[in-house]
């Protein structure tokens, strides 16, 4: 018989592997979001006015990875193994949500970076004050993680064909990301 999993309780501070796993699912996510904006952008082009905006949004995601990645290296965390997957799987919904149209592209924006700021928001939670350099960059990141979903908002992101089934699939896709990023 084996032994009990020790799970994290409620207002429990998280050890140094629940930061690396913070870390490793922080770096695979900003990775993945500049999957799906290069995605969207091989569709519509960096011309097209909604062009414009998610490579504005897309160089800020750029930050973030290159910001998670050093932080990894400085840290001595290993990165997620399913970076091949998310490659694809971005560049795939990103090009995907464009095909159908700018407010399919910004619907997509809008329920990842709603997962995102939830996301963030526990994760601050969890750290506290015990981590000032990772605490710094989540709050950093979602406060424009939250600025990209108002801005999708405000470019018919709530009008795209089928957008609640749309924005629930691609909100339920990322959880699982977030999940699986976790520990593999």
């Amino acid at each position: 018989m084996s032994a009990p999993q020790d799970f994290p309780r409620p207002g429990k501070r998280p050890d140094p592997v629940d930061r690396a796993a913070m870390l490793r699912v922080d770096q695979a996510g900003e990775f993945g979001a500049t999957r799906i904006y290069a995605g969207q952008l091989a569709v519509m082009g960096d011309r097209h006015p909604y062009g414009r905006l998610i490579a504005g949004m897309a160089a800020q995601e750029e930050r973030h990875r290159a910001a998670f990645d050093a932080m990894i290296v400085r840290r001595g965390v290993r990165p997620t193994a399913l970076a091949p997957v998310w490659s694809v799987a971005g560049f795939a919904l990103g090009a995907v949500t464009a095909a159908m149209g700018p407010r399919a592209a910004m619907a997509c924006t809008a329920a990842i970076e709603t997962e995102i700021d939830r996301h963030y928001a526990d994760q601050l939670d969890q750290l506290g004050a015990d981590d000032p350099e990772l605490a710094t960059a989540i709050a950093d990141f979602q406060a424009e993680e939250v600025e990209h979903r108002d801005t999708a908002i405000a470019h018919g992101a709530e009008q795209a064909p089928a957008y609640p089934l749309l924005s629930g699939a691609i909100r339920l896709g990322c959880r699982a990301a977030i999940a699986l990023s976790k520990r593999i």
